[in-house]
């Protein structure tokens, strides 16, 4: 794990407490629409959270300034804890979180260009890190100083698009793009391990000429000591490969496969919140 770098106490209770708000939205938001996915969201919200309110160049006044850190979800169906940052970082009214997957709405079930704050769709599952490296090319090709972040699914880095782009992501030298790796060991069939083992992690993403940094996905610190210690590595990609827990935050939704893709009910959701509210 990684060494952590000492920050103000305040900066990580700012941080732990936006997350905790994040997660509520994300159960209200999903309830509300009856439909999505709340563990995989739930699972990254610590990630995003220091990302968008952290480490991530952006402006929500200017979303499409040539100069601003890019960001892509390549784990698409995980939108709901995007757009709850989004609105809150400002892109987006947070009244608009209630249309979550309705017909007309700018929040689908998966990102496209209509959302405030999107650059590029995505969906189908393994093409992110991909998009991630074209834009991480470009930045270079460009000669801009601007990163590019990828939050990616740990069942998704089972195809094999992943690995192309990884290669030559690490052939390119593109220490500019950042990979994050929500790592909750389950994806929609069952546990990762048995569908189709991914370790040694650190090793395979090593030996893709890749930096790999392993942390608990749910430590404000690490998460801040990965994003600045991947700001300091030359000459190759970096990876975050961050250890996280299904549904984090709601009890009954922890390690709970079925929590992947189905909404919480209006019993469940009220639940969720008691669990979720705001602590002195």
């Amino acid at each position: 794990m990684i060494k952590c770098k000492d920050y103000p106490e305040k900066q990580i209770k700012d941080l732990e407490d936006k997350a905790r708000e994040i997660r509520r939205l994300i159960i209200k938001m999903l309830a509300k629409a009856g439909s999505g996915h709340p563990g995989g969201s739930l699972s990254s919200t610590d990630l995003m959270t220091c990302l968008y309110f952290s480490a991530l160049r952006h402006d929500p006044k200017n979303p499409n300034s040539p100069d601003r850190d890019r960001f892509h979800l390549s784990k698409g169906h995980c939108c709901p804890v995007w757009y709850a940052v989004l609105a809150k970082s400002g892109y987006f009214p947070i009244d608009k979180l209630w249309t979550l997957r309705e017909l007309g709405s700018v929040l689908q079930g998966h990102p496209d260009r209509r959302t405030p704050g999107v650059s590029v769709a995505s969906g189908s599952l393994g093409q992110g890190l991909s998009v991630a490296l074209g834009m991480a090319l470009a930045g270079k090709m460009d000669k801009k100083d601007y990163r590019v972040y990828c939050l990616m699914g740990d069942g998704e880095i089972q195809e094999g698009n992943v690995w192309e782009a990884a290669m030559a992501a690490s052939h390119f030298k593109c220490d500019n793009l950042c990979a994050i790796l929500d790592y909750n060991r389950y994806q929609i069939d069952g546990k990762v391990d048995d569908i189709m083992n991914l370790e040694p992690i650190q090793d395979r993403w090593r030996s893709f000429g890749w930096y790999p940094i392993e942390i608990d996905g749910h430590n404000i610190a690490h998460i801040l000591s990965a994003f600045d210690e991947a700001k300091t590595i030359k000459e190759k990609p970096s990876i975050i490969i961050a250890h996280t827990i299904k549904g984090k935050g709601v009890s009954f939704m922890e390690n709970v496969v079925d929590f992947h893709g189905r909404a919480p009910t209006k019993e469940e959701e009220q639940k969720a919140l008691e669990e979720l509210k705001d602590r002195e």
